[in-house]
């Protein structure tokens, strides 16, 4: 047997192994990235750190954690998370995935049949709350949990191809109105002290729209894997709001001091009622914001189905549909954040012009798109549309907070609510039955909206009744 020669390899691996030299140069590298990766990851952790110390900082700030309105700011951010991640996964089945026909028929026939039902018990919901006030919290801590329910079952049905998706799906969006409504209805009772309630909405809004954007990517990504994956991140984001419902303060059901509210222009109840049974009509101001305000919320449900379907079938060159749906959705958020912007920085704002000036808006932009049909005007409109609504609702916050006494403003805005979610409703059903033609269908939304607003300015409350206000 012969022996090797002084360094010589000794076997086919060692012959093959690189040069000492070489393998250093390798392990200062792979430290080096292992390093790097390490440090993006520390840096990713102290940047999520102090993102969530500065929103939880500007969540109770002016008091606002000492009276529970964080907490409900918090609940709001996971009710729009999970609402993105559902609006998310129906884009990629019920509009996009679906021959445009069968679609428009399904969604219209289950819309048909939920907003009868939905008609007839939404205007109840408010006199429900004024009645068990004290169960305020587990009413919304209800409309999550059944929608975590139903996401459940959509992603089921989903991943069986089953019908029954249209069903959960709308089941869905009516327990999403019907948060809003209970939601209307407790913030009043949290509002902190040197707070003005349009500020403390305007500050709900504002974190709805961040939780929707942190968690759009989110599901997003989910969904890359099927629609019914963002589904279950749904499901997960609106279990934990089920939990951060039910532990919200417990001034939230509590009722000392109020009374029902009519939706009816007019004098207040006499006084020889019982306090049981005391009432208060709505202020005629109060009324027309409301009636101002069904303009945009229309149109907010009209353009969602409506061009739903219309991008399908008439697409921009050059875009996909789930693209352009998504632009039109990504300006009227942006314009919605704009809203809420000018209200919070304006001093002033005079809510009956406002209000007029949304729904005159509305109409043009409608009629602007109308006519030359292309991505810029459909930006425009969203845009405009996401603008218009904010601030006319934030007007109607503002009425309600001047010309309502303070114990009668947990059933305005519950009521109030009712009706903007019905209009939406109504605008949804009319988007949805309306054939799709650009000029067509948004040449009859700028008709209804003028025909509205007259509506509006001639049975004006305002200048039929100056009659004054009796003492609270």
């Amino acid at each position: 047997m012969t022996s090797q020669p002084p360094g010589e390899p000794t076997d086919s691996s060692a012959a093959d192994a690189p040069p000492p030299r070489f393998r250093r140069a390798l392990e200062v590298g792979a430290r080096g990235v292992g390093g790097a990766a390490r440090g993006t990851a520390r840096g990713t952790a102290r940047a999520s750190r102090a993102t969530y110390v500065a929103a939880r900082r500007a969540a109770q700030a002016e008091g606002a954690g000492q009276s529970g309105l964080s907490r409900l700011i918090g609940l709001h951010a996971f009710n729009a998370a999970g609402d993105a991640a559902v609006a998310i996964s129906l884009a990629g089945t019920l509009f996009f995935q679906v021959p445009s026909g069968e679609a428009r028929g399904q969604v219209a026939l289950f819309l048909g049949l939920t907003m009868l039902p939905f008609a007839i018990v939404a205007p109840l919901i408010g006199p429900f709350l004024d009645r068990f006030s004290h169960g305020r919290r587990w009413a919304i801590g209800t409309t999550m949990a059944i929608r975590a329910f139903l996401c459940w079952t959509l992603a089921t049905a989903i991943a069986t191809q089953s019908t029954w998706m249209y069903a959960a799906a709308l089941g869905v969006l009516v327990s999403s109105k019907a948060y809003g409504v209970t939601k209307a209805a407790a913030a009043p009772r949290l509002v902190p002290p040197g707070v003005t309630l349009v500020k403390a909405n305007a500050r709900i809004s504002l974190a709805g729209v961040v939780g929707a954007a942190l968690s759009a990517p989110i599901a997003g990504a989910a969904a890359y894997f099927g629609a019914e994956w963002s589904l279950r991140y749904a499901f997960v984001v609106f279990v934990i709001a089920t939990i951060l419902a039910i532990r919200l303060p417990d001034r939230v059901d509590s009722s000392a001091g109020e009374v029902r509210l009519e939706l009816m222009p007019g004098p207040s109840s006499t006084s020889a009622d019982t306090p049981r049974q005391r009432s208060r009509r709505i202020p005629p101001a109060v009324s027309f914001a409301l009636r101002g305000n069904c303009g945009p919320r229309w149109m907010s449900g009209f353009l969602t189905m409506f061009m739903a379907f219309l991008l399908r079938e008439h697409p921009i060159p050059g875009f996909r549909p789930e693209v352009l749906l998504g632009l039109v959705i990504g300006a009227a958020g942006l314009g919605n954040v704009l809203g809420i912007a000018l209200a919070s920085l304006t001093r002033r704002i005079n809510p009956p012009v406002t209000v007029a000036l949304a729904l005159l808006a509305d109409a043009v932009m409608a009629l602007v798109a109308a006519l030359f049909y292309g991505l810029a005007p459909l930006l425009a409109l969203g845009l405009v549309a996401g603008l218009a609504q904010s601030l006319a609702k934030l007007s109607l916050d503002s009425t309600i907070q001047r010309d309502v006494p303070e114990r009668v403003q947990t059933s305005a805005f519950a009521r109030s609510d009712t009706m903007l979610q019905l209009a939406w409703v109504v605008g949804g059903f009319v988007g949805i039955v309306m054939p799709l033609n650009p000029r067509l269908g948004l040449g009859v939304a700028c008709a209804v909206l003028v025909a509205w607003g007259i509506f509006v300015i001639v049975t004006n409350p305002v200048r039929t009744a100056r009659q004054p206000r009796t003492a609270s």
